[in-house]
């Protein structure tokens, strides 16, 4: 009898352990909950006036305004009303009372419980980004970090420009008076300009045209070229001969880098590059 037992306890015991497994393995997904990406965050909200502005007060529409519902495919009537549930007219239950949306000194504060005039003013009121704006710190902080980028990469590119790609971007923005610069002066006037103007400088860096029209420039400052008082021609400064017509609308100094690309316009580079050297 005592052998028999015996199996018995060896055949048991590892169906229990593997049940006890099991469960231990299941009981944490059961407890997992996944939190939907849309979820409204409940939270106070500021707004503010768009424009640099800021009257006493200025009353938004409360009323006759819609909102196109992509999901039902129609558009739908807006209005907020304090003791509703909803600024759809069409899920409203009882009496309407209107309330105004005013503005005072440029800025909304709607504290976290009213929910019903966030969401109206945050995703359905048709003047959102038009006439104000919902204030975003974390939007705002990443606009910041994208214009810190920007000008670190100026400044960067600032740094280790040659002094002829310097005068040229400079030019655009100082006209003749960068002839009149020394190198030292012209770089600090470039660093300044690059932190200050980061996109344009960047993009005037990328221009391939920016050299050219520089040259263009000091050509007629030199009295080599001479561009005509109706800005419509380049004549040779010595005897007024055309040199190339400019075409309507289009900017004097742009066109003239253009050309300068053409085969004609190659060979009046290299003539009016030897006298500037001389």
């Amino acid at each position: 009898m005592a052998k028999k037992q015996e199996t018995k306890k060896v055949e048991v015991e590892p169906q229990i352990e593997t049940m006890v497994e099991t469960v231990i393995t299941e009981k944490p997904k059961a407890r997992e909950r996944v939190k939907p990406s849309n979820e409204w965050e409940i939270k106070d909200r500021v707004y503010y006036l768009k424009g640099n502005q800021k009257p006493l007060s200025r009353s938004i529409k409360a009323a006759d305004i819609f909102y196109f519902d992509e999901e039902k495919g129609y558009e739908r009537e807006l209005k907020y009303c304090k003791n509703q549930t909803t600024s759809f007219v069409d899920e409203m239950k009882g009496d309407q009372r209107l309330e105004h949306i005013i503005f005072r000194a440029g800025s909304l504060f709607v504290p976290r419980n009213e929910t019903v005039l966030q969401k109206l003013l945050s995703l359905y009121h048709p003047h959102k980004d038009q006439i104000y704006y919902e204030y975003k710190p974390a939007k705002l902080a990443e606009e910041e970090v994208d214009v810190l980028n920007m000008q670190v990469d100026a400044l960067v590119a600032a740094r280790n420009i040659d002094i002829d790609m310097a005068e040229a971007i400079m030019r655009v923005e100082k006209g003749s008076e960068v002839s009149n610069l020394s190198s030292k002066e012209l770089k600090r006037d470039l660093l300044v300009f690059a932190r200050n103007n980061p996109k344009l400088f960047l993009e005037l860096a990328d221009d391939e045209n920016v050299m050219l029209r520089n040259f263009g420039i000091r050509a007629v400052e030199a009295g080599i070229l001479r561009l005509s008082t109706d800005q419509r021609n380049f004549l040779w400064g010595s005897n007024g001969r055309k040199l190339m017509v400019i075409p309507f609308d289009e900017h004097p100094y742009t066109a003239l880098a253009h050309w300068f690309k053409t085969d004609e316009g190659m060979e009046i580079y290299s003539n009016i590059e030897k006298r500037l050297n001389e």
